[in-house]
This record gives structure tokens, C-alpha cells and sequence, in this order.
């Protein structure tokens, strides 16, 4: 057992004595104690304490519903104007990819590219031919 500051053993939890109004405190609920605290503050604090918490509920319940239905609103109305943009978009390079690949298997591999000229980037222009 070690000794505290003043070299006597420290006294036991068991040992310490409770007073009688102790035991009257510990059979008090929260709800009673939060309620004698509010007989500390005027009726007008108290009433308005307790209406900016119900029309803070109010409005957070409120804002709640209008960006649900806000933001319903906006993904509705993208998915109906952007999708089919992006659709035909995806499309036309689809068949543009498509061409290229015919242009490539009909032409040979120069062709794919799409320029007037058959030479690859970086290559020197053919010679033209001699007579």
C-alpha cells in the first residue's frame, strides 16, 4: 500500500462517510434536475429558449425537405438534358472510329490517319518521281 504526500495510508472508498443528502441527490433523476434548473431563469428567457430550439427544429426538418427535393429536381433534369447529349456524342465517335477502321483495312495503315498525304508523322515526304 504506498503512503500519499503526508506518510498515512490513503483512506479506503469504503471507509470515506456519506453524508445523508448525498443519498437525497443520487435519487434524483436528470430530467428533475434539469427541470429545478430552469426555475434559475425568468419565465420570458425560458420561452424564448424554448421556441428558437422548436423553430430551429422547424426549419432544419423544412431545409431538410427542400434540398431533397431540390437536388431530386437537378438529377432529373440533368439526367434528361446532358444523357442524351453524352449519348450522341459517344456515338459519332463511335462511328467515326468505325470509318477510320474501314479506311485503314481498305487503304492500309497510312490511310487511318486522315491526311491528304500517305507519310507518317515525323517521316520524310516521298521523293517525287523522276522522268
Amino acid at each position: 500500500m504506498s503512503l500519499d504526500g503526508q506518510g498515512s495510508p490513503p483512506k479506503e472508498i469504503e471507509d470515506i462517510p456519506l453524508d445523508e443528502d448525498d443519498d437525497d441527490l443520487m435519487d434524483e433523476t436528470i430530467v428533475e434536475r434539469l427541470v429545478g434548473l430552469t426555475e434559475m431563469f425568468p419565465e420570458g428567457l425560458r420561452n424564448f429558449c424554448s421556441q428558437a430550439v422548436s423553430l430551429s427544429g422547424k426549419y432544419t426538418v423544412q431545409g431538410y425537405g427542400l434540398t431533397r427535393n431540390l437536388l431530386w429536381v437537378a438529377t432529373s433534369a440533368a439526367t434528361l438534358l446532358v444523357l442524351p447529349v453524352v449519348f450522341e456524342k459517344e456515338r459519332a465517335q463511335h462511328q467515326e472510329q468505325q470509318r477510320q477502321q474501314e479506311r485503314q483495312i481498305l487503304l492500309g495503315p497510312n490511310a487511318a490517319m486522315g491526311g491528304s498525304s500517305p507519310m507518317m508523322p515525323g517521316m520524310m515526304p516521298p521523293m517525287p518521281p523522276t522522268s
